[in-house]
């Protein structure tokens, strides 16, 4: 039986964006590629709200998350941390001999501005990473108020890991002054997981321009020059499938109007904090809760793999907690092309079973 998924991605896929991966190939060094691939370039600028350069890579959003660290710290790097994604992009870092620290909330509380001001006055960092939404807490970030903090600090590069918030929340690149903004997706994109897609600014590429070992596949500088210099194409061979759903699947998204989109994210997630907070609680207070997933406390300490053996038995499944937060807390995801008609029949089918 297929499950219908309400967990932070991968999400349930539209059948006719389906279809579209089973377009039939064409050379990847064709006209008709640079084609697909510049349409889709014009189509991620309106959803990123953004004039900057805008790159595709077929990978995981991780990827690019290790090639902007890498391919942009020309001093040291400060990353902020919410949870385990934060944590990733830190391990990234030392990995890669990029020379970094790591600012940590308490789980379930957010970055502050006060922290990455704290963290940015000392002068020590030239690139700093903010995890937008963190899908492990629930937590969205302040990033307006982070921004105008980063903005007074010209010469540090803004990463932004929007992975599992873009196409979801409203997020103005140009506007808060992100250098990389980092998606992918198998979130609020609404498609399968295997592509991710970031921004490009013109600084990030002049600080790029001063990294001697930026990598290889995940050179970002290395990537933007392909793509400018042989129209829109890329050094390796990309997924053409994911290209034809992702260009298809952005028609949608703009025909639906992005504020709409948004607005439909938003009344979804409302109406599961509300629930929360009256069977459960709550992990992220509400100023700081994400608008595409939820993070619920278990505070009635059920069994959400007994849970989810019953939900899925009915064709529903949820996720449990991640990390550290596994057996104390699970996840809801109201994402992609979710409705809040599928989220208030989840709800009730949860009530039922567990006698709420």
């Amino acid at each position: 039986m297929h499950k219908r998924l309400f967990i932070p991605g991968p999400v349930d896929v539209a059948e006719d964006v389906l279809q579209k991966l089973a377009t039939p190939m064409i050379g990847h060094r064709t006209k008709d590629a640079s084609e697909l691939q510049k349409s889709i370039t014009e189509k991620m600028r309106k959803v990123m709200y953004t004039e900057n350069a805008i790159l595709l890579s077929t990978s995981s959003g991780s990827g690019l998350m290790e090639g902007a660290v890498r391919s942009c710290t020309r001093k040291r790097a400060a990353v902020f941390s919410v949870g385990a994604f934060g944590d990733r992009w830190y391990k990234m870092a030392t990995a890669n001999g990029v020379p970094a620290d790591k600012f940590s909330s308490e789980l379930g509380k957010p970055t502050t501005p006060e922290m990455v001001e704290e963290a940015l006055s000392t002068g020590k960092y030239d690139l700093v990473t903010i995890t937008h939404n963190e899908t492990s807490t629930g937590i969205m970030n302040p990033v307006e108020e982070i921004a105008e903090v980063i903005r007074k600090y010209p010469d540090v590069i803004f990463c932004l890991d929007t992975v599992s918030s873009l196409g979801g929340t409203k997020i103005e690149v140009d506007k808060l002054g992100v250098d990389i903004c980092i998606t992918s997706t198998q979130k609020c994109l609404g498609l399968p997981p295997g592509m991710a897609i970031c921004s490009f600014s013109p600084k990030a590429i002049e600080a790029a321009k001063q990294v001697e070992n930026r990598g290889l596949y995940f050179d970002l500088l290395d990537l933007y020059n392909y793509v400018q210099k042989k129209d829109h194409q890329y050094p390796s061979t990309p997924s053409l499938p994911h290209m034809y759903a992702l260009d298809y699947q952005l028609d949608k998204m703009l025909a639906e109007g992005l504020d709409n989109r948004f607005e439909r994210h938003l009344e979804m997630a409302k109406y599961v904090r509300a629930w929360a907070k009256d069977k459960f609680e709550m992990l992220a207070e509400d100023q700081y809760a994400s608008n595409t997933l939820t993070t619920v406390k278990n505070t009635k300490n059920i069994s959400v793999s007994d849970l989810n053996k019953e939900l899925g038995k009915r064709g529903y499944m949820i996720s449990n907690g991640y990390g550290d937060l596994k057996d104390v807390t699970f996840r809801i995801a109201h994402m992609a092309e979710t409705t809040i008609e599928d989220i208030k029949t989840l709800l009730s089918i949860i009530e039922e079973i567990l006698g709420l």
